[in-house]
């Protein structure tokens, strides 16, 4: 009997394939799909409970106004799995940030809303900022401490870095930009699906997307007041 087990084992072995070491988990994989469903981009459907999947926990949980711990516990997979879920990516203005034509940055969403005249959104996205550095307050895009308002290719303090579409509106040198690129090959110094969380700090500015930058570099051609909360 026991050889017959052994050789049925053989057998099996033989027949079925082997899970791969790095198989995903079916759990993460049903949670990134109604994370990307909901906006809050979670990269590949691959079971791997990996950084980027945690980036989107951690928008999700932003956007839910609860602690951001980028954990998906079960207090987090109920909340994501409720029907009245928030998205990620499409976000009310928080309350008290002015009124009119403007910017607004939550530092505690890590988030960013160009505001039209009438309180329209014109757009919206993640950011990664330095809250030792920007304190809460009201600002205005322009020229600080003699420096230009706007810089389309700015320079990094340390020279190796470019700083597209560079829009200044805090003393000194708080602005705008898009990720750094770095000089050498044009890479960014850091992956998109980081901002919109706090797994990334910046030297004090406002670091946004390609995209992004640009729909502020095109907002913001006339002074425009910049709320932070």
């Amino acid at each position: 009997m026991r050889r017959l087990l052994v050789v049925l084992a053989l057998v099996l072995a033989a027949v079925l394939p082997a899970s791969p070491a790095h198989a995903g988990e079916a759990w993460v994989e049903k949670a990134q799909k109604r994370l990307n469903s909901l906006g809050c981009h979670a990269g590949p459907v691959n079971g791997d409970l990996g950084r980027w999947t945690r980036s989107a926990v951690l928008r999700f949980q932003s956007a839910r106004h609860v602690a951001q711990n980028g954990r998906l516990d079960p207090i987090t997979r109920k909340r994501l799995y409720a029907r009245t879920a928030p998205r990620c990516d499409v976000r009310p203005v928080p309350a008290g940030s002015g009124r009119g034509r403007r910017i607004v940055i939550s530092q505690r969403q890590n988030w960013v809303w160009l505001v039209g005249p009438k309180g329209g959104v014109v757009a919206q996205e993640g950011m990664v900022d330095n809250t030792s550095v920007l304190r809460p307050g009201s600002h205005g895009t322009g020229s600080y401490c003699g420096r230009n308002a706007r810089i389309k290719k700015n320079s990094s303090v340390g020279g190796s870095e470019w700083l597209w579409n560079f829009v200044r509106f805090a003393p000194c040198g708080v602005g705008f930009h898009r990720i750094p690129t770095y000089k050498s090959n044009g890479h960014q110094i850091h992956a998109d699906w980081l901002l919109g969380t706090n797994l990334a700090q910046s030297h004090g500015c406002i670091r946004l997307s390609r995209e992004m930058s640009l729909k502020v570099w095109n907002f913001t051609t006339r002074h425009t007041p910049v709320r932070v909360l």
